[in-house]
């Protein structure tokens, strides 16, 4: 957050890690002088919350329109700006910068940008949450139909059309899995369950449209709890450094029935973590 400037979200995060409990009492000594810090050097920011921020801001209507216009302007000072945000989409790291040329290309109104997205997408390997960047940048431009696209060791087609737009957007079911870790985690483990939103979140990304993700989709309870004990399983050993696999697996009635499909959502989510797959 402070490397991208994020500095009012990062003094909300201090705030609410500093509510928690259970914590080393060293952690608590550094997030206090970290949160001193930056109301000091930012007293901007530190005025308000974050949450107050965002209420003052325009709304998402306003926001799209200005840039959409200040996207157009660029194009009619530039000819060549189109092809300077797919050169960083395409050819850069995987960045905050690269989120931002994607945003900017939803509102390009130029011929070029909708097949030069959709071949890259489906003759390159991406990065997963870059794939799905794309999809929602292609979704915005308002292309629909199948794309076929590589995602991982499969080969899936997607409907663009259909790619969620924001969380909010996913299937109920992919979102009462985190609604069953927050009712055990909310409480008593508030941080764990903050990241394992984070995690969620990114993940489901990084998933869609893959086998993992469509047998999240069946909606039956065991599927979900199946997947929200090794969301806790996974952020827990995360935080914690040790896993306690048979007291969460407790939380959400995993019984031995249900231990291979477990294990191969928890060798997924494994996977994903180990890759240090992180949205910019």
């Amino acid at each position: 957050m402070l490397e991208n400037e994020r500095y009012g979200e990062a003094i909300e995060l201090l705030r609410f890690l500093l509510q928690c409990q259970g914590q080393n009492e060293r952690n608590y000594e550094e997030w206090q002088a970290l949160l001193e810090w930056l109301e000091a050097a930012f007293p901007s920011y530190s005025s308000q919350d974050v949450n107050d921020m965002k209420l003052e801001e325009e709304s998402d209507e306003d926001e799209t329109e200005i840039t959409r216009r200040m996207v157009q302007d660029k194009l009619s000072q530039d000819a060549g700006y189109a092809d300077k945000l797919l050169d960083t989409v395409m050819n850069g790291p995987l960045t905050e910068q690269t989120v931002l040329a994607l945003e900017q290309l939803a509102y390009l109104d130029h011929p070029e940008v909708d097949e030069a997205l959709k071949g890259w997408l489906q003759e390159q390997t991406l990065h997963p949450l870059l794939q799905f960047r794309v999809l929602q940048t292609l979704r915005r431009r308002g292309m629909s139909g199948p794309v076929t696209v590589p995602r991982g060791a499969e080969i899936v087609e997607v409907e663009i059309d259909q790619v969620p737009l924001n969380h909010a957007d996913f299937p109920d079911a992919v979102l009462q899995i985190l609604d069953r870790v927050g009712e055990k985690t909310e409480i008593h483990e508030p941080t764990l369950f903050y990241f394992a939103q984070e995690l969620w979140t990114q993940f489901i990304m990084a998933i869609y449209g893959t086998t993992d993700y469509l047998s999240i989709l069946d909606e039956e309870d065991s599927t979900l709890d199946i997947w929200a004990a090794a969301l806790h399983d996974i952020v827990s050993e995360s935080l914690k450094g040790i896993r306690d696999e048979e007291q969460i697996r407790s939380y959400y009635g995993i019984t031995d029935t249900m231990r291979f499909r477990y294990e191969q959502a928890f060798r997924s989510l494994k996977q994903f973590v180990s890759a240090g797959v992180d949205e910019p």
